[in-house]
């Protein structure tokens, strides 16, 4: 051997020997701590004599069924999940924060990017608390009530829709997904008809709407009425009945009714659970209380009951989306805001090809004609209006459950504080009690079926 390579043996061995017993050692920064691991050959051999197989596994932190970035941390012993823990927080966006920045208005912005899958929830929601401290929840017109409500039930079929489809690509039924997702497309290029976009509308705003219905809206939305009434027994076909659907999804995920109560549990989570409770019926908003609709509910508290749940949930906002047209058609087209002009903005919009904006021909009135309009319309832009001091709580009944926003208001022109309590948050507590004792795979099960989305959790 070559005096050379004599010497490389005996510094990789000295480095080896050097590794293996490394610990501290100061330096002038300060005590260096090194941490070391074995040869992959003795850890290997350790744990294959030792009796305890359980280990930690990271699922996460991207995982399909949470609609966002969630870090599920499971304790299993073989396939058995003896601890799960959630770890949150990857997606937040500072929101809750950012509204004591903004005007009162422009919180809707923000507000609708909470939960992305239900936006006219949260803008909904946002808006009634507002008015609340306003004052002003009678001055709001009929029609836009209607509209919000109509709204609403569609924004919630097409969070359904999400869970289904995704739900149903997890377990490998990609029909369920492609048929999902296309029914959801109808819905958004309605949102987008309406709105002028697909999601993050800001369409909802204190005091009313953005703007009326638009040339061709109605038609629009009583010919999704027919297709989605076509289309929904679908689901029933691919899924309701199929055996190994079923198989995947009952005793899966399993949480009581005390469960659901100890831990605040509300939404389709609840009422698979056997309580019909609902905001609209329990604590009506929006004249909810003047529309014929049932609350479905099932008593097995599994991921199967749940499924059931959210399709006769979609059957039932179509119900409620008929009585919203027969309404619309009595009222017809007229204002949707507020007649106080220092709440009232936007105060005229136009649909134009560029997008939503400024009516031209408002726009031209109160630059040609009055200064008192222009100087109004500039500060009410600029500053916003004020909002007496006070703290009101607002509450409607999202896809996920109880979506509820506490608005405090010091007399500014911005929040003083806007906090939202999103289901979502709440109801992933619950994750533990469904997926421990349960198997690896069933965790997915468990999670979907809680249908969470992270930007609702972390805000």
């Amino acid at each position: 051997m070559s005096p050379e390579a004599n010497h490389s043996s005996h510094t990789a061995e000295e480095a080896h020997a050097a590794h293996a017993t490394a610990g501290t050692r100061e330096t002038t920064e300060g005590t260096v701590y090194d941490v070391t691991g074995g040869d992959w050959d003795e850890i290997a051999a350790a744990a294959a004599k030792s009796d305890d197989e359980r280990i930690i596994v990271n699922m996460g932190p991207q995982h399909p069924s949470t609609h966002g970035v969630l870090r599920l941390i499971l304790e299993i012993d073989g396939e058995t999940v003896t601890e799960a823990r959630c770890g949150i927080g990857y997606l937040h966006t500072g929101i809750e924060k950012n509204l004591e920045y903004r005007t009162w208005t422009q919180g809707t912005t923000f507000v609708t990017r909470m939960d992305y899958v239900m936006p006219l929830f949260n803008e909904a929601a946002y808006c009634l608390a507002v008015e609340k401290l306003l004052g002003i929840e009678d001055q709001i017109p009929d029609r836009a009530t209607v509209i919000r409500v109509m709204l609403m039930e569609l924004n919630r079929i097409s969070s359904h829709l999400v869970y289904l489809a995704t739900g149903g690509m997890e377990l490998g039924a990609t029909t369920v997904a492609i048929a999902g997702f296309r029914d959801r497309e109808m819905i958004l290029d309605l949102f987008e008809l309406i709105t002028g976009l697909r999601m993050n509308h800001a369409f909802i705003r204190p005091g009313g709407l953005s703007q009326d219905l638009p040339p061709g809206g109605m038609d629009a939305l009583r010919e999704f009425q027919k297709k989605m009434r076509k289309n929904l027994p679908e689901y029933d076909k691919l899924a309701t009945g199929n055996p190994v659907y079923k198989a995947r999804l009952q005793g899966i995920g399993y949480l009581d009714l005390s469960g659901c109560m100890a831990l605040g549990l509300t939404g389709p989570i609840l009422r698979s659970a056997g309580l019909p409770f609902d905001l609209r019926k329990a604590q009506p908003y929006c004249g909810y209380d003047t529309y014929d609709f049932d609350v479905p509910t099932v008593d097995t508290c599994d991921s199967y009951g749940r499924f059931l749940l959210r399709i006769e949930e979609m059957r039932e906002s179509l119900r409620i989306i008929d009585q919203c047209l027969e309404r619309l058609d009595q009222l017809k087209p007229g204002s949707v805001m507020v007649e106080d002009k220092k709440i009232a903005w936007p105060a005229q919009l136009a649909l134009g090809p560029d997008g939503l904006g400024n009516s031209l021909d408002h726009i031209k009135n109160i630059m040609g004609t009055s200064m008192e309009a222009l100087i109004h319309h500039f500060k009410l832009v600029t500053e916003g209006f004020r909002v007496p001091p006070g703290q009101a709580y607002a509450a409607v009944e999202s896809p996920k459950g109880e979506l509820g926003v506490h608005a405090v208001s010091d007399g500014g022109t911005r929040p003083y504080r806007v906090h939202f309590r999103d289901p979502s948050f709440t109801n992933l507590q619950s994750m533990s009690a469904m997926c421990e004792g349960g198997q690896v795979a069933d965790v997915i099960v468990a999670v979907a079926s809680i249908d969470p989305v992270m930007g609702g959790v972390d805000r």
